[in-house]
């Protein structure tokens, strides 16, 4: 099964930040000849999400630059460390597009180096051999107001240092009996400049090294040196090493290496909702059996993302949307999920799965002619909603059939548009049904079937007898279906912050103990359930789904959820009692599918939007009540346009709405598009106003989606001008000329673009054709750079391919 691309993946050329500036005015000065980053991880878990926007960031920035990164394991602590971790971690970074070549690095590899440098240390007077114990170093570095005491060992003679020192590392003293200490300055305002352990001993075999050593280095000592070693050029670490830098500088400094030299710059660390990311309490979480291990899809590792079925492109675009800055911040967890679906939204075809089956009986279907049942093949789209991708599945119909338990309420609330008894409701792609008659279980009164009839002449889209028939909701025969089991997995804990615990409490109290639901009873069309391990699609109505690769079998797939259609977490802890919040397995009604998305939003995250469009919900009703014009439209948007009843919500809430609505389709007939960008987009910019106080007008949306659709605007550029049609109104193609951002798809223009970008890099031309394919995006950033963010990234994308096989 074909999957599709939407973008290159966020790469960190998607938009400026400091370190970015800091590289290329360090390049502008001369002060390197060229960029050299590095990846420095400890082998002591799997990587996790916060890794991964370092990998993106490190190894972006050398690709960008024309530069290398290298993959270095910090494996100075062998009590945690193991080989298994070190080789996760590079089918790790593999799998999430980047590449370290040759440049693949273990500080274990230096170990023998560092010791030298440790004895030219003690011989320049700065560093000795302390003999107290850790509680007696620790109270004498004193505290933040004042100063530490000089250890009595700190004055010892170069030769008796010397000699405790080689006697450490020969095995003469048991752990902790001395270290190796910088003499540092004990009266620094900067704690971490107290002296710092440089060296201690422990007596443990190393994974690599095996018994060879056992006087181990501390990180402050190794990773300096370690990147001087490489000539490592930009050494970005974590805000957390903001103290550490003065300790990285002074240990170069006293090492002798001189000027150019690595230094240290810190970003602000990846702290995600809802999301632990320490390794000793992701460990703890495997260990004690609280997840099935580090690649359980509920785990914010990057096996574990995989597992759930998220994209290696998603990841990127993700950590492309949070930035790169100095501020400490947690980042809402439906951000995240925002990019999920924006990625798989356009890769993945439409399929039907029936999560919590009930049985259907099309009692005037014809009869099966034998055992296994007369089957009807209706060509269905596989992905409905979007032009430039195509293709179809055969969907078997037959007299009995299976629906979700949800979509059927015997004594149905207000507003529901689903089955109910005498009802009518559409199957998606097939005929209009009527319930007749509900068969219940003499002893429990559950339902357990539904006696209906089938109107023929529906097919093609008509409605029996000119009847309004408002729903449509999926299905899977019964006979031709594929039995399933399904996993729908949520978040892992209940609390945005997991460590925000009562007095005595520990994260794992806020262990949410629904963040996997399983489903043994489900039926999946045939098309999905007799694919490859591995396969994403989106179940119609449900969400993002992938086939498990290690517990799925012949005849037998499961399926993990990757992500809900829309936010259903926020509308659950909004109003956990509200009617109209979508149930756990259904968030979301309909195909998400537009060619008109806009991207991340800028001052309000989806769960934000989420909370908002909730929060706004009772007043909207209340207005359509008023208002049956209003009411119409919100039927007419549902069942004509086919919109999600979320948006249909939003866009029939006032007049004003649903007259933009209206006369941005009489421009250009895409309402998903427009739906996009009015719903998502406009109370971002709009700032709490209504349509009416600002410039924006019905038919410059409709404008604004045709320039996308055609390829003139790309979806930069379409951002900008919807901020100038909302902030002052005006023509979208006046405004395109006005601030030069016409698409650039002419193949010549952007012909001369390629060849300009890939003459600045021949090295890396050939790197490409000798099998460094990850090059890619780095040559993509560099043509959009020469663009100013213009060329259309699909024609560039072939015409680079094109230039660089040849």
């Amino acid at each position: 099964m074909d999957e599709n691309r939407k973008t290159d993946g966020g790469r960190p050329d998607a938009g400026p930040h400091f370190i970015r500036s800091i590289v290329e005015r360090h390049l502008d000065e001369g002060a390197y000849e060229g960029v050299v980053t590095r990846f420095p991880p400890e082998p002591n878990g799997f990587l996790h999400i916060g890794h991964a926007q370092s990998i993106w960031l490190n190894f972006g920035l050398a690709e960008e630059f024309g530069g290398r990164c290298h993959l270095r394991f910090d494996d100075t602590n062998p009590i945690t460390e193991e080989a298994r971790y070190a080789e996760s971690m590079q089918r790790d970074i593999h799998w999430l597009g980047f590449d370290w070549g040759p440049h693949l690095y273990y500080a274990s590899d230096y170990f023998e180096r560092m010791y030298q440098v440790a004895e030219d240390l003690i011989r320049n007077g700065r560093a000795y051999v302390d003999s107290q114990t850790e509680e007696e170093i620790r109270e004498g570095r004193g505290t933040v107001t004042e100063p530490g005491v000089n250890s009595p060992y700190r004055d010892r003679s170069v030769e008796e240092n010397l000699d405790l020192l080689r006697r450490m590392r020969a095995g003469e003293f048991e752990d902790g009996a001395h270290v190796l200490r910088a003499r540092a300055d004990m009266a620094s305002p900067n704690m971490v400049m107290r002296d710092p352990v440089l060296y201690r001993i422990r007596h443990a075999h190393h994974y690599r090294t095996g018994d060879d050593w056992c006087i181990y280095p501390l990180y402050d000592y190794a990773h300096c040196l370690e990147d001087a070693f490489e000539d490592v050029t930009h050494s970005v670490c974590t805000l957390e090493f903001d103290n550490n830098r003065e300790i990285y500088d002074w240990l170069l400094e006293a090492a002798g290496f001189t000027e150019p030299r690595p230094h240290q710059y810190e970003f602000a660390r990846l702290n995600v909702e809802y999301t632990l990311t320490s390794k000793r309490k992701l460990s703890q979480l495997v260990q004690e059996g609280h997840v099935s291990g580090w690649d359980d899809p509920r785990m914010p590792t990057v096996a574990g993302m995989r597992r759930r079925g998220v994209t290696p492109e998603a990841i990127r675009d993700f950590s492309a949307m949070v930035g790169v800055t100095k501020v400490d911040k947690r980042v809402d967890y439906a951000m995240f999920e925002h990019a999920v679906r924006n990625d798989l939204n356009f890769r993945v075809p439409r399929v039907m799965g029936v999560l919590r089956p009930l049985r259907v009986t099309i009692t005037n279907y014809p009869e099966p002619e034998d055992s296994a049942g007369a089957v009807e093949w209706i060509d269905a789209p596989l992905y409905p909603r979007d032009v430039p991708l195509e293709g179809t599945r055969p969907v078997p119909f037959t007299r009995e059939l299976f629906i979700d338990r949800d979509d059927f309420a015997e004594d149905p609330p207000k507003g529901f548009r689903r089955l109910v008894p005498g009802g009518d409701v559409r199957l998606r792609y097939a005929y209009v049904i009527r319930c007749d008659e509900v068969v219940k279980d003499p002893e429990s009164g559950e339902v357990v079937e539904l006696l209906c009839t089938y109107f023929p002449e529906t097919r093609s889209g008509g409605t029996p007898d000119g009847r309004k028939v408002k729903g449509t909701i999926h299905w899977v025969s019964a006979t031709e279906g594929v039995p399933a089991t399904v996993r729908l997995y949520d978040r892992l804990f209940d609390a945005s912050d997991p460590e925000d615990v009562a007095e005595g409490g520990t994260f794992l109290d806020n262990l949410n103990p629904e963040s996997l639901v399983v489903l043994e009873d489900s039926m999946v069309e045939p098309y999905i359930g007799t694919t490859e391990p591995g396969t994403r699609a989106q179940f119609e109505r449900q969400g993002y789904f992938i086939l498990d690769e290690e517990e799925s079998a012949p005849g037998r797939p499961v399926f993990n959820r990757t992500v809900t259609l829309r936010d259903s977490w926020q509308r659950r802890q909004q109003d956990p009692g509200d009617a109209n919040a979508a149930p756990a397995a259904e968030a979301g009604k309909g195909s998400e599918i537009t060619t008109s998305t806009p991207a991340e939003p800028k001052g309000e995250s989806e769960g934000d939007a989420s909370r908002r469009k909730t929060s706004g919900r009772s007043e909207r009703d209340g207005a359509r009540r008023a208002d049956p014009a209003l009411e119409g439209a919100f039927s007419r948007f549902m069942d004509d346009l086919d919109l999600p009843e979320d948006d249909a919500d939003v866009l029939s809430g006032s007049a004003d709405m649903v007259e933009a609505v209206e006369a941005a389709l009489s421009v250009h007939d895409n309402a998903r598009g427009v739906a996009s960008w009015l719903v998502n987009e406009f109370p971002r910019e709009g700032g709490g106003r209504s349509l009416s106080e600002t410039g924006l007008r019905g038919e410059a949306v409709g404008r604004l989606v045709s320039l996308v659709d055609d390829g003139t605007l790309g979806r930069s550029g379409a951002r900008t001008v919807f901020s100038i049609l909302v902030a002052e109104g005006g023509d979208p193609s006046e405004i395109v000329e006005r601030e030069g951002l016409v698409q650039v798809s002419d193949s010549s223009a952007l012909e001369g673009m390629v060849d300009a970008v890939l003459a600045r890099f021949p090295e890396k031309v050939e790197e490409y054709r000798a099998g460094k394919t990850g090059l890619l995006g780095m040559f993509m950033g560099q043509v959009m750079k020469e663009s100013g963010g213009t060329a259309d990234p699909q024609a560039t994308r072939a015409i680079l391919h094109k230039k660089l096989e040849t």
